[in-house]
């Protein structure tokens, strides 16, 4: 194994620990809270914070990785990840309702930091790694991407399980100092594995710098707004409150979301096997983006018929449906993802990376607020329409992607290679 490999194998074994406590902590505050008796509106707005803080966290998390090392913000990311857990931990049951819900949004904003600059840090490793890589002949951007993300994909999954697991034998608090002393492990790993100067490069010297991408990247970054917006709108508290209101226990509900995150990931890391790929990095590539958002648009109309009609067993039309939609979606996200690196310069990699990664913590954002507005104000049939009416603006601005990295401009990166079609 070079040291490419190495490094690319440290990154992703981190960022499996981490994705393994980020899913649970997103079980464990929905369902403790919602048996709470907090309003669909309520559970939504604990993540607000948690999404938003990412757009910023995302963006001056590509500028740091680049100024200070990819490695040094990884650190910094797992261990503002624990002070997170540390400030959930201390929540009180006598306090205040209102008290209470401030405390939870403060330490879930941390969180959301924590994730995205993590996030920014390992995805931005990967371009890093993949360049060493391709010296020696070994560039496969689009594998190592598809399986960097499928895999933690599958992690998040089995986070999911276990925090809803967790919440019934350790308890809200017991569970989160679990997960921190996981998360310390980690922590150690990546400081005594990783070179600390990985990535180090100079940095924008002003915001005009920063904010200026090629159109590729802008208009990737639209899409990515809009794709995770339609997930969330309906994923984040419209299936699992759905599923729990009709009688599915904690357990369950965790499980199922943890099998549907754990496929998703598997299809996304089998990604570069299911879309065809082309010689250039992109001519396939760009297509493949296009029409599996145009299919993705019409899997929750789809759904929203069905509970529009009040169908029989209508929880596994919910169920079936969710199956379809993480398969295109999957497809879908790590087609993307390879098309960010693609697009991304080689020097700054991760400032490109940083300001796609914030477009899709807004998309989370905006797709968590109308989780809860939408469920509250119509159930889970206006979630679904307002996912469909979303994933409608991704196709549009799929359009806008450009065919030929020679359009892009000097900060285009070069393509990876595609050896292989299939």
């Amino acid at each position: 194994m070079n040291a490419a490999e190495r490094n690319y194998g440290i990154v992703t074994a981190a960022y499996w620990g981490f994705t393994l406590t980020d899913g649970a902590l997103r079980m464990l505050v929905l369902l403790h809270f919602y048996k709470l008796g907090y309003s669909p509106f309520m559970l939504a707005f604990l993540f607000l914070l948690y999404e938003a803080a990412g757009v910023l966290a995302n963006l001056v998390g590509g500028w740091l990785a680049t100024r200070y090392g990819i490695a040094r913000m990884l650190s910094v990311g797992l261990v503002t990840q624990i002070i997170g857990f540390a400030l959930l931990s201390a929540l009180q049951p006598g306090w205040t309702a209102a008290l209470s819900v401030a405390w939870v949004v403060l330490a879930q904003g941390v969180c959301g930091v924590a994730k995205d600059l993590t996030k920014t840090a390992s995805k931005s490793a990967i371009k890093i790694t993949q360049a060493q890589a391709k010296d020696q002949g070994n560039g496969q951007l689009f594998k190592w991407v598809a399986w960097f993300t499928g895999s933690k994909n599958a992690m998040k999954g089995f986070g999911f399980f276990i925090g809803g697991l967790l919440l019934e034998t350790l308890g809200f608090q017991g569970s989160l100092w679990a997960m921190a002393g996981l998360l310390a492990l980690v922590l150690l790993g990546v400081v005594t594995s990783l070179p600390p100067m990985m990535g180090k490069s100079k940095a924008s010297g002003s915001a005009r710098e920063l904010f200026a991408k090629n159109p590729g990247i802008n208009a990737l970054a639209a899409a990515r707004v809009a794709l995770f917006g339609a997930r969330d709108v309906w994923f984040v508290v419209g299936v699992p409150v759905f599923l729990y209101s009709v009688g599915w226990t904690f357990t369950m509900v965790g499980g199922f979301l943890a099998l549907w995150t754990i496929g998703y990931g598997v299809v996304q890391a089998l990604a570069p096997h299911l879309v065809r790929r082309s010689a250039d990095g992109l001519s396939h590539e760009v297509p493949a983006a296009r029409g599996w958002s145009a299919v993705l648009t019409v899997i929750p109309l789809g759904i929203a018929t069905a509970v529009w009609l009040q169908a029989p067993q209508l929880e596994w039309w919910v169920v079936g449906g969710l199956g379809l939609f993480g398969f295109a979606f999957a497809i879908n996200s790590s087609v993307h993802s390879y098309l960010i690196l693609a697009y991304a310069g080689s020097e700054k990699a991760a400032e490109d990376v940083g300001f796609y990664y914030a477009a899709n913590a807004l998309g989370r954002f905006m797709g968590t607020l109308l989780s809860g507005l939408l469920y509250q104000w119509g159930g889970l049939l206006y979630a679904l329409l307002g996912s469909a009416l979303m994933l409608g603006v991704c196709g549009l601005a799929t359009l806008r992607l450009p065919l030929n990295l020679s359009l892009e401009g000097p900060s285009a990166g070069d393509p990876p290679p595609m050896k292989d079609a299939a």
